[in-house]
């Protein structure tokens, strides 16, 4: 399988969702860049990229169940784009994992199925 661009995996390697996506991309013959987002955060500008590829705002790739979550009110809709971008850049387990993104296309590895529409 010939790839005209780089495939991405923001990837977290205590994850079974992410170890399960990643395995899929493998078992479609796809060998991602694989990056241990915990290790090397994605800059905000690169989350704002993220975001906008799944067609929506930062607070669709933001993990809920996390309890920091919950400690800073990030529910509360006065926190702006701007502020919850740089929250994640610098508190990257906030990050719902894994994203692949393929191209100008990404998508969240919840089910893994779900990164095959982008391949």
């Amino acid at each position: 399988c010939v790839q005209l661009f780089m495939i991405t995996i923001y990837h977290n390697p205590r994850c079974s969702k992410s170890i399960a996506t990643l395995a899929l991309l493998k078992e479609h013959n796809v060998e991602p860049r694989v990056v241990k987002y915990l290790d090397n955060p994605p800059s905000a500008a690169t989350l704002r990229e993220i975001a906008n590829m799944l067609g929506g705002s930062i607070r669709d790739i933001i993990r809920r169940g996390e309890p920091l979550y919950r400690q800073l009110n990030l529910h509360d809709q006065s926190w702006s784009e701007a502020e919850l971008l740089d929250l994640v850049a610098t508190n990257p387990r906030l990050l719902q994992r894994p994203i692949v993104v393929s191209g100008e296309r990404a998508a969240v590895g919840r089910p893994p199925q779900n990164v095959l529409s982008i391949l």
